[in-house]
């Protein structure tokens, strides 16, 4: 049976399926999104508070280096199996080299209920694999279909456009703060936001099925191309980060949540970057595959599946 967070999403996704009045106001979905950002970077950095060492400088650069070569991997694919132009192939690169935050949070919480051992860097992961794969995407778009141009469509530096996103403060924000107070010194803010996280994410995924339900709907046939990319490409991208997180000799619990990471696609950070940065792509294509398709795969069955498969890795 799945985790009852999960149970959550599908929850939303039969209601949206069945166009039930179910709906989660914007404000509210705000909120849930602000509280589960926050909350996930200070969880981390209260694990981090008195164990940063030179040791994390290597999952550090390894990490980023998963970001900047992931999406290169995958450009050709996109163009040439996929058959998608420059600017959705770019796009898809930023999407699926980047990271889902949900997805992360159900990873969390999945290894968290079966008692694997975590370190707090994992939420550093998140961070660094984030702005790489943009990058990444949006200078493929600008390599083969502009010539290179360096600012965003807002005129903006597009490093001070992604790092500045509303996800990335978020998270590096908690982080810090965690890592200042610990988990003892600021526990009476800490305490009752890690006290509510489960219950902050079972209704961020509410939302989330809600949202796939209404994306599934447009699925057509001449997009069977792009849901087989987006659910057959998941385990495969698991891979480099299951082997990273074995080769760094990572706990068993960051190495599923890495392998997680690797496997997502991202639907918030990745589509305000795109849509700034690639004018020229289908951000709904993008938002198909990657909540549509992607984000239900990895929730419902994809973390148990990356879990198995680290256990034969390690066999």
């Amino acid at each position: 049976m799945p985790d009852i967070i999960v149970m959550f999403f599908l929850l939303g996704v039969v209601a949206g399926a069945l166009r039930s009045d179910l709906t989660i106001p914007k404000a509210v979905y705000d909120i849930l999104s602000l509280l589960l950002m926050l909350t996930i970077g200070l969880k981390g950095g209260m694990a981090l508070h008195g164990n940063l060492h030179w040791g994390l400088l290597s999952q550090v650069l390894a990490v980023i280096a998963l970001g900047f070569v992931i999406p290169l991997i995958l450009f050709p694919l996109l163009r040439h199996l996929v058959r998608l132009n420059v600017a959705d192939a770019a796009s898809f690169c930023a999407h699926y080299g980047s990271v889902s935050a949900g997805t992360f949070a159900v990873a969390l919480a999945w290894v968290e209920s079966r008692g694997l051992a975590t370190g707090g860097q994992v939420t550093l992961y998140l961070v660094l694999l984030e702005l790489p794969a943009i990058l990444t995407g949006l200078w493929l778009y600008r390599r083969y279909q502009q010539g290179g141009a360096s600012m965003s469509g807002t005129g903006t530096p597009l490093w001070q456009e992604t790092l500045t996103n509303r996800s990335v403060v978020l998270l590096v924000g908690g982080v810090i703060i965690g890592i200042l107070y610990g988990p003892d010194n600021g526990d009476g803010v800490t305490a009752p936001l890690t006290g509510a996280f489960s219950l902050v994410l079972s209704l961020f995924l509410l939302e989330m099925g809600l949202v796939a339900a209404d994306t599934l709907r447009k699925i057509q046939l001449r997009h069977w191309r792009v849901i087989a990319f987006a659910l057959c490409l998941p385990p495969l991208l698991s891979i480099p980060g299951l082997l990273t997180g074995v080769w760094l000799g990572l706990e068993p619990g960051t190495i599923v949540v890495l392998g997680t990471l690797t496997a997502s696609a991202s639907y918030i950070a990745a589509p305000v970057a795109v849509r700034h940065g690639i004018p020229d792509a289908d951000i709904g294509l993008a938002m198909l595959a990657s909540l549509g398709v992607t984000f239900p795969f990895n929730v419902i069955v994809g973390i148990g599946l990356y879990s198995y498969f680290l256990e034969f890795l390690m066999a």
